[in-house]
């Protein structure tokens, strides 16, 4: 089994406030759960007006299948964040567990 974990950490230039900035966030998260089926979370920088950090995980029993949902995944933000906020830093955590039988 491997687990790609992907942090993305994003600049919203037009929030002008928590409120604004939490829209965004919550909407973006809710549309990774829904369209891809990942779990998703604002998981950092929640008191922060123009700063979020989002994370979401994808599990599989192939690693290539891991690599290119996370791709997908990245692209999709991209997309979703348009004219809303920027992706100023991606990090990306790829786990192996081998089972054990």
């Amino acid at each position: 089994m491997i687990t790609v974990s992907v942090l993305l950490t994003l600049h919203l230039p037009g929030a002008r406030s928590l409120k604004d900035k939490r829209a965004v966030v919550r909407s973006l998260v809710d549309r990774i759960h829904a369209r891809l089926q990942l779990s998703a979370a604002e998981v950092g920088s929640q008191d922060l007006m123009q700063r979020a950090e989002v994370g979401f995980a994808v599990v599989s029993g192939d690693a290539s299948t891991a690599r290119r949902v996370a791709d997908e995944a990245r692209r999709f933000v991209d997309l979703e964040l348009l004219g809303k906020a920027e992706v100023i830093s991606t990090d990306i955590e790829e786990t192996e567990l081998e089972a054990e039988y």
